[in-house]
């Protein structure tokens, strides 16, 4: 069987890692970029860069990567649609509800595939802590406690950290706890004089009655991407930056010591942190893109949950602008 033809639209500083990945990817011939400033990062490998998608559909492509900025995402993606291309759409999928939406209907009309680039799903340690969570080993899920921060990445100009940052957290809980949100409220501040929000602490309840609260910023000298996920078995820590996994058991053992004794909740137990594969989550998610293309499975994030997504970020910056709690 021949090989997909690929195209990338965007050969930013995430373009580029796509072109990487897509310039090697099994069954997959990337055969054109799109991007009016050129091949900047030297990535291309060769290939012809474009300055128009039109110019790439000429190409005839089954399918296309598009890491352009978000506030383009709609104009390329209903061109690409209306081409008979499958998409797959950095995150957020939009910059709004709205846009996102027109995007869904748009794919699936055309009977298109439609994924969005949250890439945490694809992070090994996330995977791992998925499945075992879904085996039923925490228990019943309590509470998703998110910590997102780091300096400012001086590529991002067109939203803030709940459009970039927060949006990987939303995705991450419904992903792991398999509920959506229910309603949540946020504060956000605004410290470095950019016009969009660099800080928000964001509360929630999901339909499970599972409790989130997720702390993003730009803010922090030092880089953190830490998921507590805490059930009635224990708790397990997720960390992206490392795709370690640990688990951390509520206390079985008696205590002979009466002070400690009188503490009447759980205790510390055992702690394991697992070992498993730790594959680039970036070529994991290309992986499931092409499967799904192909029709031979694949796990996409499809444009219904990146709509959904889209809702929450939104309802996360109705609220911080006084609106109280705000319901899904």
């Amino acid at each position: 069987m021949a090989n997909l033809r690929a195209g990338l639209v965007g050969m930013g500083m995430m373009g580029r890692h796509h072109a990487r990945v897509l310039g090697s990817l099994e069954g997959v011939d990337l055969v054109g970029i799109v991007d009016p400033d050129g091949d900047k990062f030297k990535a291309a490998g060769g290939r012809p860069v474009y300055d128009t998608v039109d110019q790439l559909l000429e190409q005839k492509i089954d399918y296309a990567m598009v890491a352009v900025p978000t506030v383009l995402h709609e104009e390329v993606g209903l061109k690409l649609a209306a081409a008979g291309v499958h998409a797959l759409l950095e995150k957020p999928l939009a910059p709004s509800v709205e846009a996102a939406t027109r995007l869904q209907e748009a794919f699936d009309a055309a009977g298109l595939i439609g994924g969005v680039g949250h890439i945490e799903r694809y992070n090994p340690a996330v995977q791992q802590a998925q499945k075992r969570i879904e085996a039923g080993e925490l228990g019943r899920i309590l509470q998703v406690n998110t910590r997102r921060q780091g300096p400012f990445p001086g590529r991002i100009a067109d939203v803030g950290v709940v459009m970039d940052l927060a949006t990987h957290d939303i995705d991450l809980t419904q992903y792991v706890t398999g509920s959506t949100y229910r309603r949540v409220g946020a504060e956000t501040a605004f410290r470095s004089g950019r016009e969009h929000e660099d800080l928000v602490a964001i509360t929630g309840q999901l339909t499970n009655d599972v409790v989130a609260n997720h702390l993003v910023n730009w803010l922090t000298p030092f880089k953190e991407r830490v998921s507590i996920v805490l059930g009635d078995e224990g708790c397990f820590v997720i960390d992206t930056l490392t795709a370690d996994l640990t688990f951390h058991r509520n206390g079985t053992q008696e205590t002979e010591w009466v002070d400690l004794a009188q503490f009447r909740g759980v205790s510390e137990g055992d702690s394991i942190r697992y070992a498993f594969p730790k594959r680039e989550p970036l070529l994991v998610e290309h992986e499931n893109f092409r499967d799904a293309v192909l029709g031979v499975g694949g796990t996409v994030v499809t444009f219904a949950q990146g709509v959904h997504t889209i809702q929450v970020a939104s309802a996360v910056l109705e609220s911080s602008q006084g609106h109280g709690e705000i319901e899904l």
